[in-house]
């Protein structure tokens, strides 16, 4: 390994294994992003379930596993948006300029966070999958299949992080929560969240035909059932969105770096 590379990896160890120490010893840290899955799995798949039996509404896993796919992209995404907010709050403490001045290779600031949104990432979705299961969620893919919705998943904790982080290297500041979490709000539920596409209408259905969310939801809803459905562009638009939020991220880092 060169030294650079070397450097990178120092640089995300140890910010990730302090993120991680603080995470886990502040339950007002670590309880919100618990609850907050749960609280949409219980209002979507349990207070909605009636929307399983209209008419043209046909999914072989279920109408828990339905939305069960849909939480799971919601939480990796807000996994990697709440890691932005720690960014943001880590600025405006002092410690991530500290950081700035010390690291041998500032992209692991970068890199380190990632790796803290991941990490905090296998908790979240952990628990809600438990709990899925044990509201008796079905997953009719296979073996397989469930290891493509996870790495799907993890593949949408990145991008979720890279935007995130992006604004928190510009702004350097928590104020700035809203313009991270607006976005992803906004691709997440101009999708087809309650019913499949061909039950959408209106201009919400032109919407969520252009919206990536949708390639995931699908892909996920078919990996989960064993019917696939649009799996490879799903992967295709997450891996593209991560290399082009990754510059911006990127971008975010340097001018950063300028006003360290």
């Amino acid at each position: 390994m060169s030294a650079t590379h070397g450097g990178i990896w120092r640089v995300a160890l140890t910010i990730a294994w302090r993120s991680l120490h603080t995470y886990v010893r502040r339950p007002d840290l670590f309880v919100p992003s618990l609850v907050f899955p749960l609280v949409f799995l219980a209002s979507f798949a349990g207070g909605l379930t009636a929307l399983g039996s209209v008419p043209g509404f046909h999914f072989p896993a279920g109408y828990t596993a339905f939305q069960f796919v849909f939480v799971l992209c919601q939480s990796s995404m807000f996994a990697g948006l709440f890691t932005g907010f720690s960014l943001a709050l880590d600025f405006e403490s002092g410690f991530a300029r500290r950081l700035m001045l010390a690291a041998e290779d500032r992209r692991g600031i970068a890199l380190g966070y990632a790796l803290v949104a991941l990490s905090r990432s296998v908790i979240t979705l952990s628990l809600v999958t438990g709990v899925a299961l044990l509201a008796g969620m079905q997953i009719t893919g296979s073996g397989v299949d469930v290891f493509g919705l996870f790495a799907l998943a993890a593949l949408l904790v990145l991008v979720g992080y890279a935007w995130a982080a992006g604004v928190a290297f510009r702004f350097r500041t928590i104020q700035a929560g809203p313009l991270m979490q607006t976005p992803i709000f906004l691709i997440i539920f101009l999708a087809p969240v309650y019913v499949p596409l061909n039950l959408l209408q209106g201009w919400i259905h032109s919407v969520a035909e252009l919206n990536p969310a949708t390639a995931f939801l699908e892909a996920g809803r078919g990996l989960i059932s064993g019917v696939h459905a649009h799996t490879g562009l799903a992967f295709i638009c997450a891996a593209g969105l991560i290399a082009l939020l990754s510059v911006w991220m990127l971008t975010g880092l340097r001018n950063a770096e300028n006003s360290a």
